[in-house]
Protein backbone atom coordinates (compact mmCIF):
# COMPACT_ATOMS: atom_id res chain seq x y z
CA UNK A 1 0.00 0.00 0.00
CA UNK A 2 1.63 3.52 -0.74
CA UNK A 3 0.64 5.94 1.30
CA UNK A 4 1.83 9.83 1.48
CA UNK A 5 0.32 12.17 4.07
CA UNK A 6 2.26 15.16 3.98
CA UNK A 7 0.03 18.05 3.78
CA UNK A 8 -2.27 16.79 6.37
CA UNK A 9 -1.22 18.50 9.51
CA UNK A 10 1.10 16.31 10.86
CA UNK A 11 3.71 18.95 11.74
CA UNK A 12 0.83 19.29 14.65
CA UNK A 13 2.05 16.21 16.25
CA UNK A 14 5.21 15.53 15.35
CA UNK A 15 7.14 16.54 18.48
CA UNK A 16 4.21 14.21 20.48
CA UNK A 17 5.19 11.41 18.27
CA UNK A 18 9.00 11.65 17.68
CA UNK A 19 9.56 10.47 21.31
CA UNK A 20 10.40 7.35 21.20
CA UNK A 21 7.78 4.95 23.39
CA UNK A 22 11.09 2.35 24.37
CA UNK A 23 11.29 2.00 28.18
CA UNK A 24 13.66 -1.80 28.23
CA UNK A 25 15.87 -0.11 30.38
CA UNK A 26 13.49 0.69 33.05
CA UNK A 27 11.87 -3.58 32.40
CA UNK A 28 8.29 -2.84 31.03
CA UNK A 29 6.44 -5.26 32.99
CA UNK A 30 6.24 -4.22 36.15
CA UNK A 31 4.05 -1.87 37.44
CA UNK A 32 5.00 1.79 36.71
CA UNK A 33 6.46 1.25 33.34
CA UNK A 34 3.61 -0.48 31.48
CA UNK A 35 1.82 2.08 32.74
CA UNK A 36 3.92 4.93 31.22
CA UNK A 37 3.63 2.94 27.96
CA UNK A 38 -0.07 2.46 28.41
CA UNK A 39 0.18 6.48 29.00
CA UNK A 40 2.37 7.08 25.75
CA UNK A 41 -0.20 5.38 23.87
CA UNK A 42 -3.04 7.54 24.72
CA UNK A 43 -1.38 10.82 24.11
CA UNK A 44 -0.03 9.38 20.56
CA UNK A 45 -3.41 8.38 19.64
CA UNK A 46 -4.82 11.93 21.25
CA UNK A 47 -2.34 13.71 19.34
CA UNK A 48 -3.34 12.09 15.83
CA UNK A 49 -6.83 12.14 15.63
CA UNK A 50 -7.07 15.43 14.15
CA UNK A 51 -5.08 15.09 11.19
CA UNK A 52 -7.13 11.53 10.22
CA UNK A 53 -9.93 14.03 9.97
CA UNK A 54 -10.56 15.45 6.24
CA UNK A 55 -8.98 12.30 4.42
CA UNK A 56 -10.41 9.10 1.93
CA UNK A 57 -9.21 6.20 1.28
CA UNK A 58 -9.79 3.29 -1.27
CA UNK A 59 -11.32 0.56 0.84
CA UNK A 60 -12.28 -2.93 -0.79
CA UNK A 61 -14.44 -5.09 1.02
CA UNK A 62 -14.44 -8.83 0.19
CA UNK A 63 -17.29 -10.76 2.06
CA UNK A 64 -18.02 -14.56 1.84
CA UNK A 65 -21.32 -16.65 3.47
CA UNK A 66 -18.98 -20.25 3.97
CA UNK A 67 -22.45 -22.24 4.64
CA UNK A 68 -24.03 -20.51 1.78
CA UNK A 69 -21.19 -20.91 -0.57
CA UNK A 70 -22.44 -17.14 -1.46
CA UNK A 71 -19.25 -13.83 -2.29
CA UNK A 72 -19.21 -10.78 -3.41
CA UNK A 73 -16.94 -7.86 -3.59
CA UNK A 74 -17.30 -4.01 -2.73
CA UNK A 75 -15.01 -1.01 -3.82
CA UNK A 76 -16.04 2.27 -2.33
CA UNK A 77 -14.35 5.41 -1.36
CA UNK A 78 -14.45 6.03 2.70
CA UNK A 79 -14.44 9.44 3.92
CA UNK A 80 -13.69 10.90 7.03
CA UNK A 81 -14.99 14.53 7.30
CA UNK A 82 -13.43 17.32 9.18
CA UNK A 83 -16.44 17.39 10.76
CA UNK A 84 -19.11 14.58 11.21
CA UNK A 85 -19.48 10.69 10.67
CA UNK A 86 -17.82 8.54 8.69
CA UNK A 87 -19.14 8.28 5.12
CA UNK A 88 -18.80 5.71 1.74
CA UNK A 89 -19.24 6.18 -1.79
CA UNK A 90 -20.31 3.08 -3.39
CA UNK A 91 -18.78 2.57 -6.86
CA UNK A 92 -18.95 -1.11 -7.75
CA UNK A 93 -20.32 -4.20 -6.27
CA UNK A 94 -20.08 -7.35 -8.03
CA UNK A 95 -21.55 -11.23 -6.71
CA UNK A 96 -24.48 -12.32 -4.83
CA UNK A 97 -26.91 -9.96 -3.95
CA UNK A 98 -27.44 -11.74 -0.37
CA UNK A 99 -23.94 -10.22 0.75
CA UNK A 100 -24.79 -6.88 -0.55
CA UNK A 101 -27.66 -6.19 1.52
CA UNK A 102 -27.33 -8.98 4.39
CA UNK A 103 -23.44 -9.08 4.98
CA UNK A 104 -21.73 -5.44 3.91
CA UNK A 105 -25.03 -2.88 4.07
CA UNK A 106 -25.38 -4.37 7.45
CA UNK A 107 -21.58 -4.10 8.74
CA UNK A 108 -21.21 -0.47 7.28
CA UNK A 109 -24.75 -0.26 9.11
CA UNK A 110 -23.66 -1.15 12.30
CA UNK A 111 -20.41 0.89 11.92
CA UNK A 112 -22.22 4.12 11.68
CA UNK A 113 -24.33 3.31 14.65
CA UNK A 114 -21.26 2.40 16.49
CA UNK A 115 -20.08 5.98 15.84
CA UNK A 116 -23.19 7.94 16.40
CA UNK A 117 -22.33 8.38 20.46
CA UNK A 118 -19.39 10.08 21.82
CA UNK A 119 -16.19 9.01 20.04
CA UNK A 120 -14.06 9.68 23.49
CA UNK A 121 -16.54 6.93 25.24
CA UNK A 122 -15.15 4.28 22.42
CA UNK A 123 -11.39 5.62 23.01
CA UNK A 124 -8.72 2.99 24.16
CA UNK A 125 -7.72 4.58 27.42
CA UNK A 126 -7.92 4.59 31.44
CA UNK A 127 -11.77 5.65 31.74
CA UNK A 128 -13.08 2.51 29.02
CA UNK A 129 -10.56 -0.01 29.93
CA UNK A 130 -8.47 -2.02 32.21
CA UNK A 131 -4.86 -3.06 30.63
CA UNK A 132 -2.33 -5.72 31.42
CA UNK A 133 0.98 -5.84 30.12
CA UNK A 134 1.49 -9.58 28.64
CA UNK A 135 5.34 -8.94 26.67
CA UNK A 136 6.79 -8.25 23.97
CA UNK A 137 6.01 -9.10 20.15
CA UNK A 138 6.91 -8.90 16.65
CA UNK A 139 4.47 -7.46 14.55
CA UNK A 140 5.44 -6.93 10.80
CA UNK A 141 9.05 -6.48 11.48
CA UNK A 142 8.04 -4.04 14.35
CA UNK A 143 9.28 -4.85 18.16
CA UNK A 144 5.90 -4.15 19.55
CA UNK A 145 4.51 -4.12 23.56
CA UNK A 146 1.38 -6.08 23.64
CA UNK A 147 -1.37 -5.68 26.05
CA UNK A 148 -4.63 -7.49 26.94
CA UNK A 149 -7.80 -5.19 27.01
CA UNK A 150 -11.13 -5.38 29.26
CA UNK A 151 -13.74 -2.81 28.97
CA UNK A 152 -15.09 -1.19 31.79
CA UNK A 153 -18.37 -0.93 30.75
CA UNK A 154 -20.59 -3.60 28.06
CA UNK A 155 -20.76 -0.34 25.59
CA UNK A 156 -21.35 -0.73 21.88
CA UNK A 157 -17.90 -0.43 19.99
CA UNK A 158 -16.05 -1.72 23.19
CA UNK A 159 -13.97 -4.93 22.70
CA UNK A 160 -12.36 -7.74 24.31
CA UNK A 161 -8.99 -8.58 23.83
CA UNK A 162 -5.39 -7.15 23.04
CA UNK A 163 -4.02 -4.24 21.77
CA UNK A 164 -0.10 -4.29 20.27
CA UNK A 165 2.13 -1.00 20.40
CA UNK A 166 4.98 -0.03 18.59
CA UNK A 167 7.57 0.36 20.62
CA UNK A 168 9.20 3.49 19.05
CA UNK A 169 6.17 5.58 18.44
CA UNK A 170 3.50 4.23 21.17
CA UNK A 171 0.98 3.92 18.22
CA UNK A 172 -0.98 0.89 17.42
CA UNK A 173 0.09 -1.86 15.15
CA UNK A 174 -2.61 -4.07 16.03
CA UNK A 175 -5.89 -4.67 17.45
CA UNK A 176 -8.14 -7.79 18.14
CA UNK A 177 -10.78 -9.26 20.04
CA UNK A 178 -14.44 -9.78 19.75
CA UNK A 179 -16.92 -6.72 20.51
CA UNK A 180 -18.66 -6.75 24.22
CA UNK A 181 -21.85 -5.26 23.05
CA UNK A 182 -23.04 -5.60 19.38
CA UNK A 183 -24.34 -2.52 17.71
CA UNK A 184 -27.29 -4.32 15.75
CA UNK A 185 -29.93 -6.98 16.11
CA UNK A 186 -28.63 -8.79 13.03
CA UNK A 187 -25.16 -9.28 14.54
CA UNK A 188 -24.92 -12.28 17.36
CA UNK A 189 -21.12 -11.83 17.75
CA UNK A 190 -18.03 -9.89 16.19
CA UNK A 191 -14.79 -11.17 16.01
CA UNK A 192 -11.71 -8.91 14.60
CA UNK A 193 -8.35 -7.93 13.63
CA UNK A 194 -7.85 -4.90 12.84
CA UNK A 195 -3.94 -4.15 11.25
CA UNK A 196 -2.22 -0.64 10.90
CA UNK A 197 0.45 0.59 9.08
CA UNK A 198 2.43 3.84 10.46
CA UNK A 199 3.70 6.34 8.02
CA UNK A 200 4.71 9.69 8.32
CA UNK A 201 4.41 9.50 12.53
CA UNK A 202 0.77 8.53 11.77
CA UNK A 203 -1.23 5.15 12.45
CA UNK A 204 -3.24 4.98 9.22
CA UNK A 205 -5.92 1.61 8.86
CA UNK A 206 -4.44 -1.03 6.52
CA UNK A 207 -6.72 -4.21 6.81
CA UNK A 208 -9.38 -5.68 8.73
CA UNK A 209 -10.05 -9.19 9.05
CA UNK A 210 -14.16 -10.15 10.67
CA UNK A 211 -15.95 -12.86 11.52
CA UNK A 212 -19.35 -11.65 12.04
CA UNK A 213 -21.90 -14.42 13.25
CA UNK A 214 -25.46 -13.29 12.05
CA UNK A 215 -28.85 -14.16 13.08
CA UNK A 216 -30.35 -14.63 9.69
CA UNK A 217 -27.69 -15.94 7.00
CA UNK A 218 -25.32 -17.61 9.62
CA UNK A 219 -21.16 -17.10 9.69
CA UNK A 220 -19.78 -14.18 7.61
CA UNK A 221 -16.29 -13.58 7.06
CA UNK A 222 -15.13 -9.93 5.49
CA UNK A 223 -11.54 -8.74 4.75
CA UNK A 224 -11.37 -4.72 4.19
CA UNK A 225 -8.41 -3.71 2.87
CA UNK A 226 -7.44 0.26 2.62
CA UNK A 227 -5.24 1.90 0.65
CA UNK A 228 -4.35 5.44 -1.05
CA UNK A 229 -5.16 7.82 1.65
CA UNK A 230 -4.69 11.23 1.05
CA UNK A 231 -6.69 14.34 1.64
CA UNK A 232 -10.61 14.62 0.99
CA UNK A 233 -11.91 16.75 -1.64
CA UNK A 234 -15.14 17.22 0.00
CA UNK A 235 -16.38 19.90 -2.09
CA UNK A 236 -16.71 16.44 -4.88
CA UNK A 237 -18.35 14.58 -2.52
CA UNK A 238 -21.48 12.95 -3.88
CA UNK A 239 -24.28 13.93 -1.87
CA UNK A 240 -25.51 10.61 -1.36
CA UNK A 241 -22.19 9.69 0.66
CA UNK A 242 -22.07 12.54 2.47
CA UNK A 243 -26.14 12.11 3.70
CA UNK A 244 -25.10 7.99 4.26
CA UNK A 245 -23.42 5.11 2.42
CA UNK A 246 -24.49 6.25 -0.90
CA UNK A 247 -26.08 3.49 -3.32
CA UNK A 248 -24.26 0.20 -4.39
CA UNK A 249 -24.21 0.05 -8.07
Amino acid sequence: MVITLRGLAFLLISGCLGVPCALRAAGVGDGESSDAVFDRYVAATEAQESSLRGIQMTVDIQAELPKLKKQGKFHALRIIPKVGRITYDALHFEGDKTIKTDVIARYLQAEDQAQAGNPRALSINRENYKFKYKGEEEIESRSAYWFQLTPKKKRVGLFKGDLWVDERTCLPLRERGHFVKNPSVFLKKVEFQRDFEIKDGVAVPKRIVSHVDTRIVGLAELTIDFSDVKPADEASIPEAALSGFGSVR
